[in-house]
């Protein structure tokens, strides 16, 4: 079995470069080898190593930016997408490929399910969204794993800015009316590998059926909640800390270009009936996450 991994080097890739290993030969491929801007390279890659699985976690993922990179921000999350869905039915492989709760607006007062209306409020959304589309209209094979507020011990993102943060400044101001789960990346590796696993094992049954699952922690937070939980936890863990106060604000006095859901929350129900799994609360996730820090 020969699994053609993107983005190897990013929080979800790293991370799948390991979880990956016990079922084939892992193609790990970063930016340099595999740039998804780059469609025609992309195409090359895929002929090059004619793997039965393509595991694509690689994307554009500066959510403001966009707002001014829409081209590019659709280039690399939308056509990039299609254009490993039509390499791999050409080749018969299966694309495991990752999208986002920000193709929903928000707007819904309980968690999102598989079944809801997209509709996204910023042009990362809009890109992601696309390439779920660009996916289904050619793939033959595909799960989609959508997630949400990734971190992870390594790269950049929210834990590492809060610990960071909260080593330098006594008070801090977050985020307090926009809820979702904190999802770690070795969760997301774990349970795509789960996934796969189940997934070779239902096509060579002819029983496979693609689909759209949502894959994140259990429970839920605000941007404030995981802040205030992440300090818990350095403290119970020693860490020397400068900070008193994390007080919590609307997002409006937050302003950043692209506007977020308020309710970035998603049901896990169909994945974990599906594969016969149980998503960990997103708290105790973090605590296993931040013993790496």
């Amino acid at each position: 079995m020969k699994i053609l991994l993107t983005g190897a080097t990013g929080q979800v890739g790293w991370e799948l470069s390991r979880t990956l290993m016990p079922l084939g030969e892992v193609i790990a491929v970063n930016r340099s080898q595999a740039d998804l801007a780059d469609l025609q390279a992309l195409r090359t890659i895929v002929k090059r190593h004619k793997p039965d699985i393509i595991v694509n976690p690689a994307a554009y993922t500066a959510v403001d930016k966009a707002e001014t990179e829409r081209e590019l921000a659709f280039l690399i999350n939308a056509e990039a997408p299609g254009v490993l869905a039509e390499e791999a039915k050409k080749t018969g492989a299966f694309l495991v490929h990752y999208s986002t709760d920000y193709v929903f607006d928000g707007t819904k007062t309980t968690p999102y399910t598989e079944e809801d209306k997209t509709n996204p409020v910023n042009v990362y959304g809009q890109s992601k969204l696309a390439g779920e589309q660009a996916i289904q209209s050619v793939a033959d094979d595909y799960i989609i794993l959508r997630t949400s507020w990734v971190y992870a011990s390594r790269g950049s993102n929210f834990l590492k800015t809060i610990m960071r943060l909260a080593g330098e400044r006594e008070e801090l101001k977050i985020v307090a009316d926009q809820t979702g789960s904190p999802t770690w990346a070795r969760l997301i590796a774990e349970t795509t590998a789960h996934v796969v696993r189940q997934t070779i094992l239902e096509r060579q049954a002819d029983k496979f059926k693609s689909g759209v699952y949502h894959l994140t922690s259990s429970g839920e937070t605000s941007w404030h909640g995981f802040a205030q939980k992440i300090v818990a936890i350095a403290r119970e863990q020693q860490a020397e800390l400068k900070i008193k106060a994390i007080h919590p604000i609307p997002a409006i006095e937050y302003p950043v270009p692209a506007k977020r859901p308020e309710n970035s929350r998603m049901s896990v129900q169909r994945l974990e009936q599906q594969f016969g799994l149980t998503m960990p609360s997103w708290d105790n996730a973090l605590s296993l996450c931040m013993q790496e820090l």
